[in-house]
């Protein structure tokens, strides 16, 4: 019998450049300057709400921007150096995809932490700010796998499965036309992080940082079940990918830290005192 419906399916771009005379315009790199422009956004709003001024945002977000992307470009070329173009350029073509992201919060985050630093501003509650607008950037920041057909999922035949040209697939899935979409996975994952961290930041008595800290648990977490769906080339250590080694550790050390840091926060007397409900009427 005939389906009732038409087979759906995300289809993926057909070009992921557009020419202006001699430029050449990628959509992946338009899609992270919309993510570094969210982050930045959001950073300062949460920043500026708490007394803080744009000045230190923007040149925290200058030197973190530089060197995340410096970061994320050496974690991919170290971690996936064979898929890298065979030019002299190859190394460099970030145009091409291939920004880690470990790397690129790793490094922009300690830079961004030093520049905090010397301006005089408070890491930990600096640090509180960005979590969120971080995990809203590394949600956008996806959707440029999504014009280069990149970092895509096993074979499916979900109606949300994703269609990837040809000339894109694995040669073992050559003749498979749709493939779990984990771009799309790991977007909705840290846009639903991003709220989750607002949340608790409005529920729970937090030590500044410890938000921080739940975004790298939160964030890790996601990404295990996620690269478990991938199947784009990744070197391995016992047979399990490298980014899932990476991952399993950021939560062990974000845990034990998170842990730490809230027990010596009460221990220390950090934790505001719970309000005491007034035994007598406000009205006398």
């Amino acid at each position: 019998m005939a389906p009732m419906f038409p087979l759906l399916s995300i289809p993926s771009p057909s070009q992921s450049t557009v020419e202006l005379g001699p430029l050449s315009i990628h959509f992946y790199g338009l899609t992270l300057l919309v993510a570094i422009a969210a982050a930045v956004a959001i950073t300062g709003y949460r920043w500026t709400r708490r007394g803080g001024d744009w000045d230190i945002i923007f040149r925290v977000a200058v030197w973190g921007v530089t060197s995340g992307i410096v970061g994320a470009r050496l974690y991919h070329v170290i971690t996936s150096w064979d898929e890298l173009p065979d030019e002299w350029w190859g190394p460099f073509a970030i145009w091409k995809g291939g920004l880690g992201v470990w790397g690129g919060i790793g490094l922009g985050c300690v830079v961004g932490a030093i520049v905090a630093r010397r301006s005089g501003a408070s890491i930990a509650k600096l640090a509180d700010c960005v979590a969120p607008a971080l995990l809203v950037a590394q949600g956008i920041g996806r959707f440029g796998n999504w014009w280069n057909q990149e970092l895509f999922g096993k074979p499916t035949d979900l109606p949300w499965g994703l269609e990837i040209s040809p000339e894109n697939r694995p040669i073992e899935y050559i003749e498979s036309e749709t493939f779990h979409p984990t771009f799309l996975y790991e977007a909705l994952w840290c846009f639903g992080a991003a709220g989750l961290l607002l949340l608790l930041e409005r529920r729970f008595k937090i030590r500044p940082g410890g938000l921080f800290a739940i975004y790298v648990i939160v964030y890790s977490i996601g990404r295990l079940w996620i690269e478990t769906l991938r199947i784009d080339p990744s070197h391995e250590l016992g047979g399990v990918r490298l980014n899932v080694w990476v991952a399993g550790l950021a939560i062990v050390l974000a845990t034990v830290f998170l842990a730490w840091w809230q027990r010596t926060w009460k221990r220390e007397g950090g934790a505001p005192p719970k309000v005491e409900t007034m035994a007598i009427p406000k009205s006398r």
